[in-house]
Formats: C-alpha cells, structure tokens, sequence
C-alpha cells in the first residue's frame, strides 16, 4: 500500500523526512506530538524521539516501547495529500429551522 513509510531520515529537532513505498516523499514535523500526551509525552525527550526505526514488517514508523504513528496520517502529513474519508471528522451540517404557523 502506498501509505508504508519504507525510509526516514532525521532533519532537525522533531523534523523527519519520509519516503512512502510509492516513491513519494516530504517533511513532517511531529513536534505537535509532544502535547499529546499519553504515550507521546516520551516525544519531549528529544533523545527519545531521535530513536525512531522503520518496522520493516509492517513499514510503519516507530519508537522503543511500540509507540507509533499511523501511516495514512504521515502520508497526509508529508504529501499535503488528504487523509483518507474515513479518517476524517464528519462535519455536522446545519440544522435548519423549520418554521411552523400555527392556525
């Protein structure tokens, strides 16, 4: 599948460039991570972040105590490319008003 992320390279601070099994390629910055919590309040240790590896199984970027990040969202991410629908929020349209006469 075009999502499997097959090489990443470290840029700078929380900056990785990635390569996707279809060739293409783009930067993320995955600083935002750091505020997530849960398992990625580890991200605010650079040292740790810096430890990423590729799950050659899987192709699917990873860190130490199986923290990962789902490819589709790195793609979207790297590319600019939107996530997949299904992915995605759904907007809720507008209720409208109904108006009622009373006779």
């Amino acid at each position: 599948m075009y999502y499997e992320v097959i090489e990443a390279k470290y840029i700078d601070r929380y900056k990785l460039v990635l390569i996707f099994e279809n060739g293409k390629k783009g930067t993320v910055d995955l600083h935002g991570y750091t505020q997530k919590g849960g398992v990625f309040s580890r991200f605010s240790d650079i040292e740790y972040f810096k430890r990423f590896y590729i799950n050659k199984e899987l192709c699917v970027l990873c860190w130490p105590d199986d923290v990962d990040i789902a490819p589709k969202t790195l793609y979207s991410e790297a590319t600019g490319e939107p996530l997949p629908e299904w992915m995605t929020p759904e907007i809720a349209e507008p209720k409208k008003k109904v108006s009622r006469t009373l006779v």
